[in-house]
């Protein structure tokens, strides 16, 4: 694999030339790293983000969308080889934190365990209830996205971004109908699940779930006021809290 075939997938914002570890973070159905972009500005220095960046969309764009959960996590795990020299925090938002469980069980799998697994906005995937189907035509997707929240829902009423933007969107949305695992296999990394409280795509006992997926007394559960995207509206103490378990599980005394 090439620099360019491994770079490409990640955005990556470097603070030091040592880092302490590194937090991979991966965006939701139909988004990108961009949703990332002022972490690391609210992170110690130490830290390294790594933002991954999903075929089909943005400077992707002309690349075909992956549809396969399978084949998405592996072609994650294939870039992110060289960047295996440091401890890896994990963390998924909606769609994202499937994506970043299947990395998790492969990287175990070499023998590598992320020092933590942040879970956000989705349901334990033995448990998540189906989305919008991704047959749907283009008004029953983008009402069912606007449902979740208003997170530049605009875009979607600007024609040429529209026919951007549904094409990814879609291509997520069969990717995640497809993801149903009847008994998912845990991981030996401490979960810790984020909601917002207003989000209606989770049930409470559904992101509970993700506590079945890790040893007993490895899980949290961390709410915060808002939908599905309280993680933009809320940034600041969603990194926070994220930070405070960074120190704790990485045993740094300097965050």
């Amino acid at each position: 694999m090439t620099a360019h075939d491994t770079t490409r997938w990640f955005r990556v914002h470097r603070r030091t030339a040592d880092p302490r570890l590194r937090l991979v973070c991966f965006p939701h159905a139909g988004g990108t790293a961009q949703l990332f972009h002022g972490w690391p500005a609210l992170l110690p220095e130490d830290v390294e983000v790594l933002a991954v960046r999903y075929p089909g969309r943005q400077d992707r764009l002309a690349e075909a969308c992956i549809e396969d959960m399978a084949a998405l996590a592996d072609a994650v795990e294939d870039a992110l080889r060289p960047w295996l020299d440091r401890p890896l925090v994990l963390f998924g938002h909606s769609m994202g934190a499937c994506v970043a469980y299947e990395l998790a069980l492969r990287l175990e799998a070499r023998g590598i365990v992320a020092a933590h697994l942040l879970v956000s906005a989705h349901e334990a995937p033995h448990r998540a209830e189906r989305a919008a189907p991704h047959s749907a035509d283009d008004e029953t997707l983008i009402s069912h996205v606007r449902h979740l929240g208003d997170l530049h829902s605009e875009a979607y009423d600007i024609p040429e971004l529209r026919d951007l933007l549904l094409p990814a969107l879609r291509a997520d949305y069969r990717l995640v109908e497809g993801y149903r695992p009847p008994r998912p296999a845990p991981v030996k990394a401490p979960i810790t699940a984020y909601v917002g409280q207003d989000d209606p795509s989770c049930l409470l006992g559904g992101v509970l779930a993700w506590s079945e997926l890790t040893a007993p007394g490895s899980f949290e559960l961390r709410s915060f006021p808002g939908d599905h995207f309280y993680l933009v509206t809320r940034e600041a103490e969603v990194v926070a809290d994220v930070a405070a378990r960074l120190a704790r599980t990485c045993g740094a005394d300097r965050v």
